[in-house]
């Protein structure tokens, strides 16, 4: 029996409403491999997933991969230096070509040989010679749609997809002055095997109720009720919020001051603020004044993802000599804060699992979970499978 009833889709209803009215969203949405296969579906497949950032792929040649729910990607420049995202999986037998990163002039796979150009073209096929009819033309890499976002690569398998971009406004009026696109990336952390459900892990990182209470002593430089929730609009491609500071200056390490350079073109009020936003299905940003850390989301199935952490800093920052002690401070103390999340995190999947799990009631500090809700719905209102009972 399906679960994607339309009683299910009716029940949506109270999850989208004022946030002192709203409640959570089904729990089955969090815990049911088939509700899973409906969202790669119906959101992974045609809405903007973030698979890097433009400042790692520099060079002809250059090439990230990245498996965002279950679909293995290679982000590369061509010999042209034109950017694309295409898939990694070899048209003959479908093995994976390419892994991790690097540079090379062309992409072999490995079982057969197959081999590919920068540009995802194929160009040799050993032994291909008695097939009948076999145009090594129609056999190239699957290309998807790429658009650049503030240095971030977003890429969408739907080549119909409206723009990025113009649903991306009230963020770029927040990150005004932070110059992301022409910050210094560096890599941080990649952790597999998260045991929870991908919008978990989207909940909690824009969720500034938890703040104070969960990180207390971590996080007394932002505390929960000093926020401003960004307005929504249903054309919106993002969820965020604008966090208010004690001091000015302040970070996520131990000292709660910034001990890298600070964003050379931020103001006095932009200093003494961060922000965090949600980029639905796969980013999410933590904003403070010396670096922007990113979380690219990927899904392995309805409980386990993956997270690759990454940051963007002022380019200064790498002149100093102390930078790598500087940069692993700072990098420790954003672990500092995961390792409170993943623990919550995980045992939040496990009571989602229960068949006594609730629809909770928000909070006021939830106002991002009830956009992160209308997000959803929207989507799944739009795809949902005509055959629902």
């Amino acid at each position: 029996m399906t679960v994607l009833t339309d009683d299910l889709l009716a029940s949506f209803d109270e999850s989208v409403g004022p946030v002192d009215e709203a409640r959570l969203l089904p729990p089955v949405l969090y815990t049911s491999p088939e509700f899973y296969e409906f969202e790669r579906q119906a959101i992974f497949r045609r809405e903007w997933l973030c698979v890097g950032r433009i400042d790692q792929l520099k060079e002809p040649g250059d090439f990230r991969c990245i498996t965002i729910a279950g679909e293995p990607l290679i982000a590369a420049r061509d010999s042209d230096s034109e950017l694309r995202v295409m898939s990694a999986v070899c048209r003959h037998r479908g093995m994976v070509i390419a892994e991790g990163s690097g540079n090379c002039r062309r992409f072999t796979c490995p079982y057969h040989h197959w081999t590919y150009g920068l540009d995802g073209a194929l160009l040799g096929t050993p032994a291909m010679e008695r097939a009948v009819d076999f145009d090594r033309s129609d056999h190239n890499l699957p290309e998807l749609k790429v658009e650049i976002w503030q240095g971030f690569i977003m890429a969408n398998f739907d080549h119909d997809a409206p723009p990025f971009g113009p649903t991306m406004t009230k963020i770029d009026d927040m990150l005004t002055n932070y110059g992301l696109e022409s910050t210094t990336t560096l890599g941080g952390k990649t952790i597999p095997d998260l045991p929870w459900n991908w919008k978990v892990m989207m909940e909690n990182f824009n969720d500034p109720y938890h703040a104070s209470r969960l990180h207390g002593p971590l996080q007394t430089f932002a505390p929960s009720h000093m926020n401003d929730f960004l307005p929504w609009d249903d054309n919106d491609g993002a969820i965020g919020r604008i966090q208010h500071f004690t001091d000015i200056d302040s970070s996520f390490n131990p000292t709660q001051r910034c001990i890298l350079p600070v964003f050379s073109n931020l103001t006095t009020d932009q200093r003494k603020r961060g922000g965090f936003v949600l980029i639905p299905p796969t980013l999410a940003l933590a904003i403070v004044p010396d670096e922007v850390a990113y979380f690219i989301i990927s899904p392995q199935d309805a409980g386990n993802i993956t997270i690759h952490i990454g940051y963007c800093l002022e380019p200064s920052a790498l002149e100093d000599p102390l930078f790598d002690y500087l940069f692993k401070a700072a990098e420790d103390g954003v672990n500092n804060f995961n390792e409170q999340d993943i623990y919550v995190d995980a045992m939040t999947q496990q009571g989602l699992n229960s068949h006594l799990a609730p629809r909770g009631r928000y909070s006021w500090q939830e106002e991002t979970l009830v956009q992160f809700n209308r997000w959803l719905v929207r989507r799944y209102r739009e795809h949902w499978p005509a055959n629902g009972a």
